[in-house]
């Protein structure tokens, strides 16, 4: 610097003229008061003596002991010492010389162009000050620094009408700037001295302006360093920079065209600071204290920040100044502000020491008052400059290293607990991350404390978790479910000994004088777990805890059933906490359609709240609905489950009779103002409003999730209810797809349809401004705000009925708002319960993303339309979205099935799309088509499908399409209203089974070639399909195709057309040579297996609809299945076995009636026979073997023929003669003959002869007998006197088989006469042919005692009826007992055993419920209720059996005891009498004489 050595010594003029020579700047001029000059400067004045610098230094160091390097430690200590303390203005005053010519710098400053500077350069100004210091004999930098010096401050007090003015105007800009050239020129040739321009300064600060200092700064005139360090009152120097900053805060936010310049010199002004006094490694080659400099920094700031939140704490007034300079002030603390040194750390170190002094700010609260207090300093009750000023100290500072920097502060410093807690909010509102640290802080504070009984540890955790669980359930766990999980099990840290015990309850008991009822209210409803042994610690603090309680007046008793515990707001009151109680009630049994596990416990529990609030609050006088709706239904449920008292009722409705009467005066107390109701709306929709404006900058997270708390805040108000109740009483959510309704509460439809059109619109501008990966997690949080406040289930309702019932009128910003809301939802599905829907899906509980796609349907064009657009938007924001985080993200947000619909649906509606990928094919954005104006949806999927990403998510196994998926799809589609059209329809299937599909390897999901195994997957989920869409479209037609299922025809189509391929193939699937068995059976088999077994009804239900199920499909394809072709060896028999399988195990049992089954399988099997016959060398033979299996394998299949001859003999007949030209073969020859045997028994002639076998002739004459009228059938009867035994014994089992089946089966559209005249008919022949055999004395018994290991006869009278039959023989046995003659039978050996096991049997059944299926109907004949009344008829039967056993002969109670044993205490009595007459016979024979000869 050139002020730093003067060449030339100058000395003190002393004299009386001393005072009178001065030095004056007039306008920039240099001028002289006295006209003597400078003469005088080379006379020294009478008496004086000059000394020169050199012989004061000569003399100093000739006193000192000279050593190495002391001379230069002098020297530099004297060039400090004079730089510091030398007073030049003074010097300049003793200067005297000759007479000079003015110098005027005026021109030069006042300039107003730059002609003015032409005439006289800088160069010249250089020379003259040169020259004009020589004749002064002052240094030239001293001069041209004083003369700078005084011409700022003249410039800055000619703006002195403005006063306390930190900016100056544009005239003194003009003039600074020219001042600055000079000054810069001066600099450049050594002519200026920045320390003494300084301290001129210095002199009148009072007068400066501070932009005037900014510009010195920033044109390198002069830095702000030197500027402070060159000023020796340091603190008169903060209070200056404060007032100025002050002033310039208030002046940046004022309307007035230099705000860019006052936010530019702020910005710099902090930045300078903060780099000053943050620094670590600051520049020390100063002339002042090294810690003096950062220390004015700090003071400047901490100022700043104290005045800024002495201005909150005060409160205030929006536009005042104090106003404006605290949200200046803020402003700065940004990434704009800092972004120069961020590399640096001072921000970081800013930052923190500026949150320590927040959180330290006047700790004068106390923790009793921060107890009380806290609740009201929740995020969203913030002062805004105070939640602004946190967020934007946490964008520099790491979550965990808030956390720590806020865990060490509280536990070294005394803190504002007010600043501390509504940090605490703030972090875990803006940083998700920073939610599971304080979690982990606060255990680490409970482990602490019990550890060492620390109290502050204990009173931090509380404080912190209350705090942060006001926030909601979204953010932080509600404080009831905090201490539950802390402190409810033994894993907590307070169970560890009685010390810890007695410190948790010391501390509540502290607790109770300061804290909210609702605190105490969780206290006491979720206590801590404690040992029995010191049960009294416990029970003291609940009684101080209610008798606080009491004195607050707040009851548990009266505590409102759904009241949310996680609420720190007052109790509400039972007459305002009763309706929500109501509503919520009602909603829970709207969906569940059960009374409320709440309600129940409260009419038993808090019978006083509940009687004396929520009955009365339920029972609000009405004018009731002609239809009930779900209040009324609720009620009539509490009355019939008596919990309505009688009297309270009969007022209920007496009241709402004459509410009917008197509509006007209905409900009084129901009503709600409309402003009421409006005003918390409006509140909530300007929130909203402020959410869609702070959308334009998406990522802006704290300032988005300030604005969702806010929203959040306000909802409570706007639904009507005191605050968010994050618990829910049902597990899943209950909904119905086929008939969503929301609750009848037109305010909750409002505020769900708000929600929702704010989503999609923020979606929207967010998305104008930025991709989805870039937008910050505003959507996720304000998705779990439509989660709280008992919102889902209205949210999810309304979703079903957008996208199930109203899809098409979608738009597409709709469409892309709420496929980007489920993916949100879906991202919370680990916090949300599941959705339990009804039709037309199966009932079922399904997580959120499964739901969304139950929803999307294909059956129609414009669903598919709508599910393409759907899975197109949803699937595109994801991969977007979390397009940097792991996959397993997109497992949570997207449901596998719906990535399968947009396959289906891309493969179905662009042909382009099936064609293999190229490589070129797979680059592109997913999310730009969907941003373009106008939504080109075929373009967008496209996109998406050629994007390597997401082809890369196909190869994920649960995510690919395969064969059975496509074919579940496909199923849906009604053709009526297909997008496609037939022929397109057709050619897709064709590619898709054929061509993509079939070809495929089966670990894609294809079929590895195979035509079989495609055609086995096809009947497979054909049959899941009929199984699921009977209960789906609850169709009642069951003639119609495959169950009356829509859309699936062409799809059967396929498989006809697989079908005969596989026929005509080179390996005759259908010859069944295969151990494998046909694919068909294969599969009935696999799922038979798989079905649930027992002879329950719902049991049976399903097997019975699965049989039909098997059975369309084997009508609809070729009949040669049933039969299979002729085996190339002799004997040329087709293989049967599995059809024979089918019908014994399950046709026999589920689709047969009385021993036959139905017509249409009959015909198709007999048809399958022509077939296999036309195919064999020896047609005739082919059949005969065939009908020969059948007699032993299957009967039933040829008493079913017998059933249906009549329309079954003219086609056989003529398929025969065209195909073989001959007779029919002997077998079916027989069959003709067994039909005529059976006709000639109705017509007067003598019948004929019977064929064999004798069970076939009887099924003939028993189905003859059936369908003949009461006359003829007589007739009939008559001539069986002459028929074989075995036929009669046939015919019995038959006609019991008909009894039977007139008591199961009876026809539907009869009338009631008719079928009880049928079941007397029935009953009628079953009595006749048991007197033909017992006058014939024939053994019929043995038909009441067949089993498999039968052979002969037996083994194929059991494979002619059902199961079912074989067991309610016990029923038939006794129905006949009017008709036994009863000595006859005594005799037989075998009578009592049967009769005894019979009766057994019935007990049996009865006991298990299976005789209530051939229970008499009231309005039938007294003769057959008499016989179909189970307990009559086991009466009727326990009284034969009494009165038989005592005449039985002794050889009827052989194995009576092995009998007795395995039916256990069935019947004492009887059991007693057989017994008894067992041992009287035993006795007989013992005292009986002995036979000797």
């Amino acid at each position: 610097m050139g002020a730093c050595a003067w060449p030339q010594p100058m000395g003190r003029q002393r004299g009386p003229h001393a005072a009178s020579r001065c030095w004056e700047w007039e306008c920039g001029a240099l001028t002289m008061a006295d006209p003597r000059g400078l003469d005088s400067v080379s006379g020294p004045a009478p008496g004086a003596r000059r000394r020169a610098w050199a012989e004061l230094l000569a003399g100093r160091v000739t006193r000192q002991k000279p050593g190495p390097g002391t001379g230069q430690k002098v020297q530099d200590s004297a060039v400090r010492l004079l730089r510091s303390h030398l007073d030049w203005s003074g010097l300049l005053l003793e200067v005297e010389g000759p007479p000079c010519k003015k110098l005027c710098l005026g021109p030069l400053i006042d300039h107003d162009g730059p002609e003015a500077c032409s005439n006289l350069s800088t160069s010249f100004i250089g020379s003259a000050l040169r020259d004009h210091a020589s004749q002064l004999g002052v240094p030239v930098a001293v001069l041209s620094s004083q003369m700078a010096a005084s011409s700022i401050v003249r410039m800055c007090a000619a703006g002195a009408e403005h006063a306390h003015r930190v900016l100056l105007d544009t005239e003194q800009r003009k003039k600074l700037s020219s001042l600055i050239e000079i000054t810069q020129y001066l600099l450049a040739h050594s002519m200026f001295s920045r320390l003494f321009f300084c301290q001129e300064l210095w002199k009148v600060q009072n007068s400066l302006s501070l932009e005037a200092l900014w510009r010195l700064h920033v044109h390198n005139v002069v830095s702000l360093w030197e500027l402070l360090e060159s000023c020796a009152d340091l603190q008169a120097v903060v209070s200056w920079l404060f007032r100025n900053l002050r002033l310039l805060c208030e002046q940046v936010e004022a309307p007035c065209q230099h705000t860019d310049i006052a936010r530019a010199m702020l910005s710099d002004f902090v930045r300078i600071f903060v780099l000053m006094g943050f620094q670590k490694n600051s520049d020390l080659r100063r002339n002042v204290e090294p810690e003096q400099m950062p220390q004015v920094a700090r003071d400047v700031l901490e100022r700043m920040l104290l005045f800024a939140l002495e201005a909150l704490a005060a409160g205030l007034q929006e536009e005042s100044p104090a106003h404006k300079a605290v949200s200046c002030w803020f402003s700065t603390f940004s990434g704009q502000t800092f972004g120069s040194i961020i590399s640096t750390d001072a921000p970081k170190r800013f930052f923190s020491h500026t949150l320590t002094q927040i959180l330290t700010h006047k700790p004068v609260l106390r923790v009793s008052d921060a107890v009380q207090m806290q609740r009201e300093w929740s995020f969203a009750k913030m002062p805004p400059l105070l939640t602004s000023l946190f967020r934007k100290l946490f964008v520099i500072l790491s979550p965990e290293e808030l956390v720590g920097h806020l865990q060490e502060v509280l536990e070294t410093h005394e803190v504002n607990w007010q600043h501390v807690l509504s940090c605490v909010s703030t972090l875990v509102i803006c940083l998700p991350e920073a939610q599971q640290l304080v979690h982990d802080w606060v255990a680490r504070l409970l482990a602490r404390a019990f550890e060492s009984c620390d109290l502050d540890s204990m009173v931090t955790a509380f404080l912190v978790v209350r705090q942060a669980a006001l926030e909601g359930p979204s953010v932080f766990p509600s404080y009831a479910d905090w201490f539950q999980a802390s402190f409810g099990s033994a894993r907590g840290s307070h169970g560890c000994s009685k010390k810890a015990l007695v410190f948790l309850f010391k501390f509540l008991s502290d607790l109770v004088p300061f804290e909210g009822a609702r605190y105490m209210q969780v206290h006491i409803l979720h206590p801590p777990l404690v040992p029995n042994k010191y049960r009294s610690l416990l029970t003291d603090y609940i009684t101080l805890a209610k008798t606080r309680l009491a004195d607050l007046k707040v009851s548990i008793e009266n505590m409102g059933l759904y009241e949310d515990l996680s609420s720190a707001r007052d109790v509400t009151e039972p007459h305002s906490q009763a309706p929500q109680d109501v509503e919520k009630a009602i909603l829970l049994f709207e969906h569940t359609g059960k009374i409320p596990v709440a309600v129940m416990e409260a009419s038993i529990f808090r019978r006083p709240y509940y009687l004396s609030h929520f009955l009365p609050a339920l029972l609000t006088p009405r004018v009731l609905p002609r239809v009930p709706d779900s209040r009324a239904a609720f009620i009539e449920s509490l009355k019939r489950a008596d919990k309505i008292p009688s009297s309270l009722y009969s007022t209920y409705r007496h009241a709402c009779s004459t509410a009917e009467k008197n509509p006007e005066n209905t409900a009084p107390g129901m009503k709600v103002e409309p402003n009421c109701v409006d005003e918390p709306l409006k509140l909530l929709m300007i929130a909203l409003g402020g959410l869609r404006a702070a959308m334009t900058d998406p990522a802006q997270y704290d300032v988005l999730s300030a604005q969702i708390a806010v929203i959040s805040e306000r909802l409570g108000p706007a639904l009507g209810v005191s605050e968010d109740d994050g618990s829910c009483e049902a597990s899943k959510i209950q909904l119905s797809v086929l008939a969503p309704e929301l609750e009848q509460q037109e305010q909750k439809v409002r505020v769900v349809d708000l929600l929702l059109t704010s989503f999609c619109q923020n979606l929207m501008a967010a998305s104008s401004f930025a991709p989805p990966d870039r937008q910050g997690p505003w959507a996720a949080r304000f998705t779990m705000t439509m989660c709280g406040h008992a919102l889902l289930p209205a949210v999810l309702t309304r979703l079903c009925q957008l996208l199930h019932h109203q899809g098409p009128s979608l738009s597409a910003s709709h469409v892309l708002g709420l496929a980007a809301l489920a993916v949100h939802l879906g991202e919370s599905r680990s916090v949300l319960p599941e959705v339990h829907v009804g039709p037309p899906a199966p009932a079922r509980d399904l997580s959120i993303p499964e739901f969304f796609n139950s929803l999307l349907t294909c059956r129609t064009g414009e669903s598919s339309r709508l599910c393409l657009k759907f899975c197109t938007a949803a699937i595109s924001y994801s991969l977007c979205k979390f397009s940097s985080q792991s996959r397993d993200i997109l497992y949570c947000c997207l449901s596998p099935g719906l990535i399968k619909k947009f396959q289906f649906l891309v493969f179905r509606l662009f042909s382009e799309a099936r064609d293999p990928l190229s490589q070129e094919d797979t680059a592109g954005l997913a999310w730009k088509p969907l941003g373009l104006p106008s939504m080109d949806w075929q373009r967008a999927a496209l996109c998406l499908w050629r994007q390597r990403t997401f082809q890369e998510l196909l190869k994920e196994k649960q995510f690919h399409l395969t064969y059975r998926d496509w074919l579940q799809l496909e199923l849906e589609i009604q053709p009526e209203v297909d997008s496609l059209s037939d022929t397109e329809r057709r050619d897709f299937h064709q590619w898709a089974i054929h061509e993509h599909f079939l070809p495929q390897p089966a670990a894609a999901g294809g079929c590895d070639g195979d035509l079989e195994t495609a055609c086995t997957v096809l009947v497979d989920v054909l049959l899941d399909f009929c199984q699921s869409s009977r209960s789906h479209n609850h169709s009642e037609n069951s003639d119609l195709v495959l169950g009356g299922c829509t859309g699936n025809r062409d799809i059967f189509s396929r498989l006809q057309e697989m079908a005969a391929d596989l026929e005509q193939g080179p390996a005759a699937p259908y010859s069944h040579s295969s151990s494998r068995g046909h694919f068909l059976f294969r599969v009935f088999r696999r799922r038979l297996q798989a079905l649930a077994s027992g002879w329950d009804v719902a049991a049976r239900l399903r097997k019975q609809q699965e049989l039909l199920m098997y059975k369309r499909v084997l009508l609809s394809l070729p009949p040669l299945v049933l039969v299979g072709s002729p085996q190339v060896e002799q004997p040329a028999a087709p293989d049967c076995d599995e059809f024979f399988h089918l019908v014994n195990s399950e046709l026999r049992n589920f689709c047969s009636q009385g021993g036959a089954l139905s017509h249409d399988i009959t015909v198709h099997f007999f048809r399958g026979l022509l077939n296999a016959c036309s195919q064999s060398r020896d047609p005739s033979l082919t059949a005969n073997l065939t009908l020969t299996a059948c007699q032993t394998k299957c009967p039933i299949v040829l008493t079913s023929a017998l059933l249906w001859w009549p329309r079954l003999e003219p086609e056989l007949h003529c398929r025969w003669r065209r195909c073989f030209q001959g007779p029919l073969p002997p077998e079916l020859q027989r069959l003709q003959e067994a039909q005529q045997f059976a006709q000639s028994f109705l017509s007067p002639d003598t019948a004929a002869p019977a064929p064999g076998p004798a069970w076939v002739s009887a099924a003939a004459l028993h189905f003859v007998i059936q369908q003949a009228g009461k006359e003829s059938v007589e007739s009939a009867l008559e001539k069986l006197d002459c028929q074989r035994e075995e036929l009669l014994v046939c015919l019995f089992f038959f006609s019991l088989m008909g009894l039977l089946s007139s008591h199961l089966t009876p026809h539907i559209r009869q009338t009631s006469s008719a079928k009880a005249g049928d079941s007397l008919k029935a009953l009628h022949v079953c009595g006749e042919i048991l007197g033909f055999l017992q006058k014939r004395k024939i053994s019929w018994l043995v038909l009441f005692q067949l089993t498999e290991t039968d052979a002969g006869l037996g083994r194929v009278l059991l494979r002619l009826a059902p199961d079912e039959y074989i067991r309610l023989l016990p029923l038939a046995f006794y129905s006949l007992l009017s008709y036994f003659d009863k000595d006859a039978l005594i005799r037989e050996n075998a009578f009592l055993h049967v009769a005894v096991d019979m009766y057994m049997k019935l007990t049996c059944l009865f006991v298990a419920g299976e005789t209530s299926a051939v229970s008499t109907p009231a309005n039938r004949s007294q003769e057959l209720q008499s016989q179909g009344d189970p307990v009559g008829l086991i009466r009727k039967a326990r009284l034969f059996l009494l009165q038989s056993i005592p005449q039985c002969p002794k050889k009827s109670f052989s194995n009576m005891e092995e009998l007795l044993a395995t039916s256990g205490d069935w019947d004492p009595e009887v059991s007693t009498a057989l017994l008894s007459r067992q041992q009287a016979v035993s006795d007989t024979d013992l005292y009986q004489e002995p036979h000797l000869f």
